[in-house]
């Protein structure tokens, strides 16, 4: 007997694809689309939370080269009627209307609430929130002004694409090792984000990515803070069935629990 699989609601950030060269780009985006196949039966929603290009720049007639495998394998959901929600992240915030009138997704800026399966969900890339970093919230401010827009958008794509690339991977080797250390809670921005929140309202789960540490931490007696991680070191995403939501692995072509029972 054929029975339907239960419908269940995916989460995944940071993929940086086009970092740190084509090779291992390209071997990362497969492995996303290989991710992508073996959920697609019992999708009911696929959330991507940021970063999904190490970097972006859409100019009116062109777009970066490259990431062809993932853009269809996104268009095959919208196209199946599976939504697809798209988070700006800090790497790709560039992303204007290109994504959502070619692949159909549903394009965010700031973080969103919805209630999923029953339970509250505060979503976003993560980025900007909390206490701190004011130098990066003031640049950030700098690259969404459509002055800022406009005058890289003068730039030749030859050019301009690639001198972002250069910063983007200049600003990730700064971070270095540092994004896998947690640093307690007293000191993680998300962390007292999310506690800052629910000092007015109710959440049941905090999903973010910008991380890049895979995370799942008691912000509350009812609510949990959770990082996605990402997909140059950890290969994680983020699965809510009945209303629970797991960490789970992508690893030799099968997922698994990233944390054990």
């Amino acid at each position: 007997m054929n029975t339907v699989p239960e419908k269940k609601i995916y989460f995944a950030s940071d993929f940086h694809l086009g970092a740190p060269d084509r090779t291992r780009s390209l071997e990362r985006e497969k492995l996303v689309c290989e991710w992508m196949d073996s959920i697609r039966e019992d999708c009911q929603e696929l959330y991507l939370l940021g970063d999904v290009f190490d970097f972006w720049f859409e100019y009116k007639q062109a777009i970066p080269r490259g990431f062809v495998r993932l853009q269809a394998k996104i268009a095959s959901f919208t196209d199946a009627g599976i939504p697809v929600h798209f988070f700006i992240g800090n790497h790709d915030m560039w992303i204007f209307d290109y994504l959502p009138e070619e692949l159909g997704v549903k394009l965010y800026r700031e973080p969103v609430e919805r209630e999923l399966q029953g339970r509250q969900c505060y979503i976003g890339h993560g980025d900007g929130l909390g206490p701190g970093d004011r130098k990066y919230k003031f640049i950030k401010k700098v690259f969404a002004s459509k002055l800022c827009q406009w005058l890289f958008a003068r730039l030749h794509p030859n050019f301009g694409i690639g001198l972002a690339a250069y910063f983007s991977r200049s600003s990730r080797a700064t971070t270095g090792d540092s994004d896998a250390v947690y640093l307690g809670d007293e000191k993680e921005w998300l962390v007292i984000y999310c506690k800052e929140v629910l000092r007015k309202r109710h959440i049941d789960y905090f999903i973010f990515g910008h991380r890049h540490l895979p995370l799942n931490v008691k912000v509350g007696e009812r609510s949990n803070y959770i990082n996605l991680g990402d997909w140059i070191r950890y290969f994680t995403f983020g699965v809510m069935e009945n209303g629970e939501f797991r960490l789970k692995k992508w690893e030799k072509g099968k997922s698994v629990d990233f944390f054990e029972e």
